[in-house]
């Protein structure tokens, strides 16, 4: 119960509906000076024109522009929605108690020095996010620049803002812990005539984190896609929950989130207090769930640009109309470098172009019309259509020389229609950088929402990106699912190989033939059992690195070189407990691999796959890959490793069983997502023999949790 006798039945979440679409509002820190903070934040209430109930606190006047001040937060009337502390630090503390004893719905707080500043400042955090929960408030920030609500009205932010209508064009999100991030990503919006429906910028995300943010935007159904500028994802689960609602909702959810390298790490640290993880796993976690990663701001507001206009493009390759023979040579250069697939169309997409050119042109894709469109500028929509209707090509770009106004004119009034009517994008690219194009030409570009750059390469980055959203769509259903069944461990720690073997029999994963043997004769008994040559390890758990002791004796050919390896195996351990020692069938040489998983306690299992020996590293031959990925993915990702090569035929040697690889892969998978408290396994190497002869695991090994 609040002070009022009501009942608290809010949560922060629907605090958060109540902070973006106030109909009461309270500014703390108000000012009549328009050039201070607390004078941009009123002066941009009453430029959207808000006709609520308005609260300004002041302990030292008694109005602002005709409006009565209070002088607390205590004095405020029950149950305003929104509440703006532009005070200093010291004054967020007693604020934030006041405003939960007055049921206020959520707070936004600009100061600086909380988590972003240290151990101190992060327990300061910590309470005041602890009251904001504890009371159903969402709270803002702290060191966040608040947010405009475009499309509901409202402005509450130190940064001077103004209404922009948004009509029924499609519109854009745009969320950002940083408040110059989110200035920046809404200036390009609106630069190319996107419609912006919200602006907020979140901050610390003590209490209100971008998983909120995506709910609420989705819920209110307004923004077409997301563009998200985040430094850290810092309740993972509830990210993913929010990326899968607006994936089903339609909505793509298109982030920048630095940290690749230590420095963009450590810089991420200092800005908005992120304890930044491990940013390869949290890529592959988002990715599966259909959020598009990109890694600059170029490539955030390209593919937004796309997106938010063709927010369910289909699978295929690029399909590309241009009217330079320069262009259509670039064009093929810059898709290799950047691995985006130019489609091979169909015979009879062909012979459609080919009607409708002179003869003797070459007719291919990407396709050269040359002078035709100076005298049929039709020439532009009629290809464009030709290349849609190609069920090999997933959206077409159109990068040209604009040539005089006229021409820009005809070229938009033949290519818009194919872009209006057309599921896959359809994005024209006009050379020249920022030489000027005729007003009308870019009047109907924006009027008709057809994505316009002004560099093919730009745009086909962003197609890169649009592609890897319509393959995550394509395959949200094609997951593998978790093993069942399977027996755990009584203890924790790290597994003796052999115990690992077991495991990985168990699971269906191939091992040597062997046998775990404690004296010199079973070791040779064993080893005429399984036939010469041999392997012998020695197993115990403290011993995971058996080669550095000299704890492995190979290509043991007979009984006397069993023997005399058992002697060395003795001689190399010492008085070490083991468990005993493994003899196993020597493998046939084959391709080294490795194959891993990882539990990590945020984003949960994930797998690895890569090059074995020194290429995993010299090469960064290795894919992070999501721990539910199917076989069929599985392969796609494999062959598309660094040093891939390798796979296939090479120097007199056969192609390896790729399928193995991946079997290994799914199965490793699903076992990590059985629920048995493995935190780790290593398969490495995996001997990957010739196509149709299988992979091997030689070793393995497996950590548990308690």
């Amino acid at each position: 119960m609040d002070e009022g006798g009501r009942e608290r039945a809010e949560t922060p979440r629907l605090g958060l509906s109540r902070l973006l679409q106030p109909r009461s509002i309270a500014i703390a820190g108000a000012s009549p000076d328009g050039a201070t903070m607390g004078g941009v934040i009123l002066a941009n209430c009453e430029r959207f024109g808000f006709a609520g109930d308005l609260h300004l606190i002041s302990p030292t006047r008694s109005e602002i522009g005709g409006r009565p001040c209070v002088t607390s937060v205590d004095a405020l009337p029950d149950g305003v929605d929104a509440l703006v502390l532009n005070v200093p630090r010291a004054a967020i503390l007693p604020a934030v108690q006041a405003a939960a004893r007055k049921g206020v719905g959520g707070i936004i707080v600009f100061a600086s020095g909380f988590a972003e500043a240290g151990d101190e400042g992060r327990r300061d955090q910590d309470e005041i996010a602890a009251i904001c929960r504890a009371a159903g408030m969402a709270l803002m920030g702290p060191n966040c620049m608040g947010y405009v609500n475009y499309a509901g009205g409202m402005a509450l932010t130190f940064e001077p803002a103004h209404p922009q209508p948004l009509g029924t064009r499609r519109s854009v999100a745009v969320v950002a812990q940083s408040g110059a991030m989110a200035s920046s990503i809404r200036a390009a919006m609106q630069g190319r005539g996107i419609a912006v429906a919200l602006q907020a910028a979140t901050g610390n995300e003590a209490v209100v984190r971008a998983a909120d943010m995506i709910d609420q935007i989705v819920t209110d159904g307004q923004a077409a896609a997301i563009a998200l500028y985040i430094e850290q994802i810092r309740d993972p689960l509830a990210f993913l929950a929010a990326a899968r609602r607006a994936r089903e909702a339609g909505i793509p959810v298109v982030v920048l989130h630095p940290g690749r390298s230590k420095r963009g790490q450590e810089a991420a640290q200092s800005h908005t207090g992120a304890m930044v993880g491990d940013y390869a796993l949290m890529r592959v976690a988002v990715e599966n769930e259909a959020v598009v990663m990109v890694d600059t701001m170029d490539e955030l507001f390209d593919t937004v640009a796309i997106l938010h206009r063709f927010p369910r493009p289909v699978t295929g390759e690029l399909g590309v109309v241009t009217n330079s023979g320069a262009l259509r040579g670039t064009a093929f250069d810059f898709a290799e470098d950047i691995g985006l697939p130019i489609a091979q169309v169909s015979p009879q997409t062909l012979e459609r172009l080919a009607a409708l050119l002179p003869a003797g042109m070459e007719i291919d894709n990407p396709l050269d019309v040359g002078t035709t469109g100076f005298a049929k500028a039709d020439i532009f929509g009629l290809s464009t259509a030709a290349m849609l209707a190609d069920p090999a090509v997933g959206g077409v770009l159109l990068p040209m020389a604009g040539g005089g106004p006229s021409q820009q004119r005809a070229k938009a009034e033949a290519i818009i229609p194919e872009a209006l009517a057309s599921d896959k994008p359809v994005v024209v690219a006009i050379t020249g950088d920022s030489s000027t194009l005729d007003p009308d030409f870019l009047a109907a570009m924006r009027d008709s929402e057809t994505p316009l750059f002004r560099s093919p390469e730009r745009a086909m980055r962003a197609f890169g990106a649009a592609r890897r959203y319509a393959r995550a769509l394509a395959s949200v259903a094609d997951r593998a699912p978790a093993a069942g069944s399977l027996s755990g461990w009584a203890t924790a720690g790290v597994k003796p190989e052999y115990v690992g073997k077991q495991f990985l029999r168990e699971i269906g994963v191939r091992v040597p033939h062997g046998e775990l043997v404690v004296s010199a004769d079973a070791a040779v008994a064993a080893a005429a059992e399984i036939g010469f040559p041999v392997v012998l390890k020695v197993q115990a758990e403290q011993l995971s690195h058996k080669s550095d002791i000299g704890g492995v004796m190979l290509n043991l050919r007979d009984e006397a070189a069993v023997r005399a390896g058992w002697d060395s195996l003795m001689r190399n351990i010492g008085d070490a407990p083991i468990d005993g020692v493994l003899v196993e069938q020597m493998s046939a040489p084959g391709l080294e691999m490795v194959v891993g998983a990882r539990h990590h306690p945020e984003w949960g299992a994930s797998v690895m796959v890569g090059l074995g020996g020194v290429l995993i590293e010299a090469l960064d031959a290795a894919e992070l890959l999501p721990a539910d990925i199917s076989h069929a993915r599985a392969v796609e990702r494999i062959r598309n490793l660094r040093g891939a090569k390798l796979l296939g035929e090479f120097r007199g040697r056969p192609a390896r069983d790729v399928d193995a690889v991946a079997d290994v892969v799914v199965k490793v998978g699903a076992a990590m997502r059985a629920g048995i408290g493995i935190e780790e396994i290593d398969i490495n190497p995996l001997m990957v023999m010739a196509v149709g002869e299988g992979a091997i695991a030689l070793d393995a090994l497996i950590v548990t949790a308690a």
